[in-house]
């Protein structure tokens, strides 16, 4: 049976290379924090931007998706969703408002828990709130089409308990001063993702709870340059740690370092989009032309005119349409998408992926 136990993590030996990411995560936080409170509109701006690619990015990764246009019509409420995946998506929309605008007084408890969820699934038929009544199983596919069961999460029997003692072993390793929130807070996700408790939504649960404890924590890039999307761009490298860090997990044999080290990685990269977007927002004293170039090149993800508009309001879209092109023409751009979904990328960025 599965032993929750973070005591691990406490002053213990850990790989070099998390104790680089953690050292880099906390000093962009510092940059971060003093930013914060002289240039609240670019934060605004930014937040905005987020907000929609995180209820995108977080979805996708499930297959849950829909055009650009509609993404944006339920996000600003214009429209009512009209499929299933809509409502799954508009579901997300509110509770990710809820983690946003609750997250001091909501915490990884199961009330709160369970309300999240009740929530994201309000729309659905199916609903939300309730951990499952059946055991289910996380299959994958191979090349030839072959289903196999990839892991059997706790069985549904078993799921209450599981989850009682999950929030409890949490609650006593986050009193304890020698064990880093950073290290504590990805384990919680890799084990609320084994028991897997409820019959849909545990992925978008994930990051629901994964904001909320990094925000409690005071690790809040993910506000303004989206979690969710920093992983769906990379989604297979999630999936292979997670599989790693699960092999094991019902013994207590695991190693959660590789899921650790997969979080803090798409944490960092959103301190690190957070810092070269807020420096190009920031820069006053360049051309117009030379932020909006600085804008693409500088960004991890692909960004859209609208969004470089919202970035740099004082920059008419005459302006961003013009360099646009002149960086096309270039070569030092690629364009994603057509029509309203277009968006731009620097090429080094499109072949690493």
């Amino acid at each position: 049976m599965k032993h929750f136990d973070y005591s691990f993590l406490e002053n213990g030996l850990l790989p070099a290379g998390l104790l680089n990411i953690t050292n880099a995560i906390s000093e962009l936080k510092a940059l971060e924090a003093g930013r914060r409170g002289s240039y609240p509109d670019i934060f605004t701006s930014l937040e905005s931007i987020a907000r929609v690619q995180s209820i995108k990015g977080s979805n996708e990764i499930e297959g849950i998706v829909t055009s650009e246009e509609r993404i944006a019509a339920i996000v600003n409420r214009s429209s009512a969703p009209l499929n299933h995946n809509e409502m799954e998506i508009a579901g997300y929309r509110d509770a990710l408002a809820a983690v946003h605008q609750g997250f001091e007084t909501l915490d990884a408890r199961e009330a709160d828990i369970l309300g999240l969820h009740r929530i994201m699934l309000a729309y659905t038929p199916e609903g939300g709130g309730n951990y499952k009544q059946a055991d289910n199983v996380i299959m994958e596919t191979d090349a030839s089409g072959r289903r196999k069961v990839r892991f059997a999460p706790t069985p549904a029997s078993e799921t209450a308990d599981a989850m009682e003692q999950l929030i409890l072993a949490f609650m006593d390793a986050r009193s304890n001063a020698g064990i880093s929130s950073l290290l504590l807070i990805p384990c919680f996700i890799l084990d609320f993702l084994c028991v897997h408790p409820f019959s849909d939504g545990n992925g978008r649960m994930s990051r629901l709870l994964s904001l909320l404890l990094l925000y409690k924590n005071g690790f809040d890039a993910g506000k303004y340059i989206s979690f969710e999307e920093q992983i769906n761009r990379s989604k297979s490298m999630y999936y292979e740690t997670l599989r790693l860090s699960s092999d094991g997990w019902h013994t207590n044999e695991n190693s959660y370092f590789p899921f650790i080290e997969n979080f803090l990685q798409m944490l960092l990269l959103c301190y690190k989009e957070l810092d070269q977007r807020f420096a190009v927002a920031q820069g006053k004293r360049v051309t117009k032309a030379q932020r909006v170039e600085a804008t693409v090149l500088g960004s991890l993800l692909p960004v859209s005119k609208k969004e470089i508009a919202y970035i740099l309001p004082d920059v008419s879209p005459t302006t961003i349409e013009a360099v646009l092109g002149s960086m096309m023409r270039s070569g030092v751009i690629e364009k994603i998408g057509s029509a309203r979904n277009t968006k731009y990328i620097r090429k080094q960025n499109l072949s690493a992926q």
